[in-house]
């Protein structure tokens, strides 16, 4: 057998030892969230807490309008929550978009911090202490500067949150408000579906494991405390603390009935920015916590060092092994003798990854159409081979901003102007009936 057989025979069955993972993830996923839509995700609470809605902005004022309508417009006790935006070093009008909401919104408690570059401009997580510093709420909620949760998002996320103390956070879902924009929006929108909130729904329905997203969460104010605040280091600063609320003995919960609308980027090279961020935040948490696999004191922890872990590197190098054999034969160079085994067993991984996303868009209203269907099937050919040139870019990046030494600034994803013609999705966390 040759080293063209050998890799070949790794990528296969790397690829579908994840491809089985990601069925098996899909199928608890589906079970969890339907079992979950049989109730409207509410919990009796005997009081509500107060609770900080935290929003960290850097540039904004095209988005944060839309963001503090729906902050302003929340099903939760007007005098239970306060609303802190840190404007921080932003070089647009966003200072003043905010000073107009304060001014047209007197009866909602919005507190608006101005950071120049000395104090601030050193990313999410600085910017996120920041706000910490004043938040006078016991419940931490988090909402990026695009985001227009649904009236009941925070209310649900509370009440899960409070009828379980061995909870240190609960998630919602987030679905993609401009997916009609471009066609890789749409990408984007089945990606977040299928890779995204199927696949936390999956880990929670049979680890109790989920990874806090960036958006759309709550978390108790003295866990934050006790670890310090969030680490400015930290590009992926939601894995980071995701990690260490394992760590701390408690686990987070996926709830999809607390939506929140986002927007995504529009265009190629600000999706490929966007991405690379998180390739290199992941393998920051990763390394990090990696020594955590091998310790049987972690717990369940060990389980999503061991996921991320599989997801970076086995399929990472599985994906380029396979994409380098293709082109190789393509031209000649590399022959692969396997033959029909081979070729029979790509195919039926084919199905396997279309089969995979159907399950998810079928508990979603308007998502599980034909066009979808073929959309996931041209982007396993588009869309997804460019993860590899994502993760390959993140590491490589990594080991730069190591050795040079790179402080850590605002990296976002540019804003859009949303068309108000474009088609609209009735905005619902249910599922079909």
């Amino acid at each position: 057998m040759s080293i063209v057989d050998v890799l070949a025979l790794y990528s296969i069955f790397a690829i579908w030892g994840l491809m089985f993972l990601n069925i098996m993830l899909s199928i608890g996923g589906f079970l969890y969230i339907m079992r979950m839509y049989r109730t409207d995700g509410h919990k009796a609470i005997p009081e509500y807490p107060m609770v900080t809605v935290m929003v960290p902005a850097h540039n904004e004022s095209i988005v944060i309008q839309k963001t503090m309508e729906a902050l302003i417009k929340l099903d939760y006790p007007r005098d239970k929550y306060e609303i802190i935006v840190v404007n921080d070093n932003s070089t647009d009008n966003s200072s003043e978009v905010l000073k107009q909401i304060q001014h047209d919104n007197p009866e909602s408690r919005i507190i608006v911090i101005n950071t120049d570059n000395i104090v601030g401009g050193k990313g999410k997580s600085n910017a996120l202490n920041i706000a910490l510093s004043v938040a006078s709420g016991t419940v931490i909620a988090i909402y990026d500067a695009d985001n227009t949760p649904e009236r009941q998002a925070l209310k649900i996320l509370v009440e899960n949150l409070m009828s379980d103390d061995k909870l240190g956070a609960v998630i919602g879902k987030f679905r993609t408000r401009n997916k009609y924009a471009s066609l890789l929006t749409r990408f984007v929108n089945i990606e977040t579906l299928a890779y995204q909130c199927m696949n936390q729904a999956g880990r929670f329905f049979f680890f109790k494991l989920c990874t806090i997203p960036g958006t759309n969460y709550v978390i108790r104010r003295e866990l934050i405390d006790q670890m310090g605040g969030w680490d400015v280091n930290a590009l992926a600063e939601d894995t980071e603390i995701s990690f260490r609320l394992y760590r701390m003995g408690y686990y987070i919960k996926f709830i999809p009935h607390a939506v929140t609308w986002e927007q995504e980027p529009q265009i190629l090279k600000q999706w490929f920015k966007q991405r690379t961020r998180w390739v290199k935040g992941n393998l920051y948490v990763l390394k990090s916590n990696f020594k955590y696999a091998f310790d049987p004191e972690a717990g369940r922890m060990r389980l999503d060092v061991i996921y991320y872990a599989l997801v970076y590197l086995l399929m990472f190098t599985s994906l380029v092994f396979s994409d380098l054999i293709f082109v190789m034969g393509i031209l000649g160079f590399w022959y692969v003798t396997l033959g029909g085994f081979s070729s029979l067993l790509w195919e039926m991984a084919i199905l396997l990854f279309v089969l995979n996303v159907a399950i998810t868009l079928s508990v979603e209203k308007n998502e599980f159409n034909f066009s979808n269907l073929l959309l996931t099937f041209v982007m396993l050919f588009t869309y997804a081979k460019l993860w590899v040139l994502v993760v390959l870019n993140g590491m490589i990046q990594g080991v730069q901003d190591r050795l040079f030494n790179k402080e850590v600034i605002w990296d976002k994803t540019e804003r859009f102007e949303e068309d108000g013609g474009k088609r609209k999705e009735k905005k619902t966390g249910n599922t079909k009936k």
